[in-house]
């Protein structure tokens, strides 16, 4: 990752968007088949029949040697999971995260699903997370700080009760996947670098049911909570702009599906 922050004039935002949309469509795709006994390869396979067939690249596969299009994360697991023939269950938290590469610009998003019917604490963890996310980018703004935007997560989330992770971090989007600058879920007010316009950042709150700590996998990828809580994660790639920051990705599709069922 190179250290200079590219700046993006209004067409590379309208590129990273259209790839953000994008992204928002696998994801609801991927979203008409969550249900218990799918396996979440199958949702990975769907979604990148469909990030193909709408002229788009999975981001995600081979990246890094990632073996799949989309990072798909179990209940405990924080992030960076793999789909598998694991069959999905009554009760599980399921966090996806996908990315897509379009006309030389990237698009990234995550979002979280309970799977049938979840316990409380998982329900108000995804909705403080879900919160969280869009608190951090109402503070996405020109003349702010990168401080202000992690303060802004970490301060819903801990006010709730959950735990921050530290040791993953949202970034900054555009023709590399991951740029500068990285974009912590807690921080200090008014501290860190300033936000200007045309930087474009994905802000990507992954918070714990329980403690902030968590564990890499011998795999390389999987990241776990390490008292085997759930974890949830929400993330749009947002533009900086003057008095309120423009969200280039959409949850909009998934929850057109959400709400039918």
């Amino acid at each position: 990752m190179s250290n200079r922050i590219v700046l993006k004039n209004a067409e590379q935002i309208e590129l990273i968007r259209e790839s953000s949309i994008l992204v928002g469509k696998a994801h609801a795709e991927v979203a008409k088949l969550i249900a218990p006994g799918v396996t979440t390869k199958a949702l990975d396979t769907a979604a990148e029949e469909f990030i193909r067939d709408h002229g788009g690249i999975p981001a995600f596969l081979n990246f890094g040697g990632f073996p799949a299009s989309l990072c798909i994360s179990l209940n405990d697991q924080v992030v960076h999971g793999f789909p598998s023939q694991y069959q999905l269950k009554d009760g599980d938290v399921l966090s996806v995260d996908c990315g897509v590469l379009m006309n030389g610009y990237y698009g990234d998003s995550a979002y979280t699903y309970g799977i049938g019917e979840i316990s409380e604490e998982n329900k108000q963890l995804l909705k403080i997370t879900k919160e969280s996310l869009y608190l951090g980018i109402e503070k996405a703004i020109a003349g702010n700080r990168i401080g202000d935007i992690g303060y802004a997560v970490q301060y819903h989330a801990e006010e709730n009760g959950f735990g921050v992770v530290r040791e993953l971090v949202g970034h900054g989007v555009g023709t590399k996947l991951h740029e500068k600058p990285e974009v912590p879920n807690y921080g200090k007010r008014g501290s860190g670098i300033k936000l200007e316009e045309g930087m474009v950042i994905a802000i990507e709150p992954m918070i714990n049911a329980g403690k902030a700590g968590v564990k890499f996998w011998d795999d390389g990828w999987t990241v776990s909570t390490v008292d085997k809580k759930c974890s949830a994660h929400f993330e749009h790639t947002v533009a900086i702009k003057k008095g309120k920051a423009d969200i280039l990705s959409t949850f909009e599709f998934i929850e057109e599906v959400l709400n039918k069922v």
